[in-house]
């Protein structure tokens, strides 16, 4: 297993002016309702609109000169092409973009903004990955996975530098988990000073690849249902570096449905008046589906990104 402490620390001076420290804001309600105390850590406000520039950031500012003029080739949901997107525009890297064909439309969009070259394929980000990296092979470009790299964990993982400035004792802190980056860098990182912290891990039951292939001692091949956690669905790689690391570090996980993201979004946006798009909404779901086991901690809440289409948003206050 890699040495995640090791990675976050070297990120942190890597990354440091090029990602905001985001803020850890307290929330009374879910404190009140899960007689608690409860923060939401607001990756919503970072460059590109989620988590995703951090190990982005990392993972492009470790390639040599000669690495940079070969290119990029990158496969995404949505955040992580949004935040290499916006990355290489910034650099003035070339690159390529590949989202699978059912990739959410504002997020396409969004990606399009930065002026992407954007390729779509499969209907499956597993597949669509498997893709990006033949590609990247064939034309000698450099290959970066959304999670299953220790410069996108490292990077990742810089979110818990933050907390450990902002919050003495997290308790329990809960994660969104797709590829499993995230948590594999938070949960390396603080429990390596820490490891009394607990760690849940969140997926949509719709595409709970993660939590059955824990369940099952190896990565499954599994089809995702369409989820509103468009972010994190979808296969994990084969080999993928994160498994192991969520297999030693993560104490739980909690599975919920559409109907609980759905309320989730819907009660950050009236007692926060904050937009959280589906797959930021699976901690807070998590947190509510599961309450009365927090009473009397200090729990954190990754909100993970911010882009939701007016579409989605409509749905969920229909």
């Amino acid at each position: 297993m890699i040495d995640v402490k090791k990675q976050v620390m070297e990120a942190e001076r890597r990354i440091r002016d090029h990602v905001r420290e985001t803020p850890l804001e307290h929330s009374p309600y879910l404190s009140r309702l899960g007689k608690c105390q409860v923060y939401l850590k607001l990756e919503t406000i970072q460059f590109s609109g989620s988590f995703k520039s951090r190990g982005a950031v990392n993972k492009i500012l470790s390639l040599t000169p000669e690495e940079k003029d070969r290119g990029i080739i990158t496969c995404s949901t949505g955040n992580h092409g949004m935040a290499v997107a916006y990355l290489l525009q910034k650099f003035g890297i070339k690159g390529i973009i590949f989202l699978p064909e059912s990739a959410a439309e504002a997020k396409v969009e969004a990606i399009r903004l930065y002026e992407a070259n954007i390729q779509q394929y499969g209907d499956d980000s597993l597949e669509t990955e498997i893709e990006a990296k033949r590609f990247a092979d064939q034309k000698g470009m450099i290959w970066i996975s959304p999670y299953n790299d220790p410069y996108i964990v490292g990077g990742q993982g810089t979110i818990a530098v933050e907390l450990e400035r902002q919050l003495d004792c997290p308790n329990t802190i809960l994660v969104p988990i797709g590829g499993g980056g995230l948590i594999s860098g938070i949960a390396g990182y603080l429990k390596s000073k820490d490891d009394g912290i607990e760690f849940i891990g969140c997926q949509p039951e719709n595409s709970r690849v993660m939590y059955e292939s824990i369940k099952a001692g190896k990565i499954l091949d599994m089809e995702s249902q369409p989820t509103l956690s468009d972010a994190t669905a979808g296969g994990v790689e084969q080999g993928s570096i994160t498994f192991d690391i969520i297999r030693e570090l993560v104490d739980d996980f909690v599975v919920v449905n559409e109907v609980e993201i759905k309320n989730a979004i819907r009660l950050i946006l009236e007692k926060h008046y904050m937009l959280i798009e589906g797959s930021a909404a699976l901690s807070v779901a998590s947190f509510l589906k599961e309450k009365e086991r927090f009473q009397g901690k200090h729990v954190v809440l990754i909100i993970t990104g911010s882009k939701i289409s007016v579409d989605k948003l409509k749905a969920v206050l229909a």
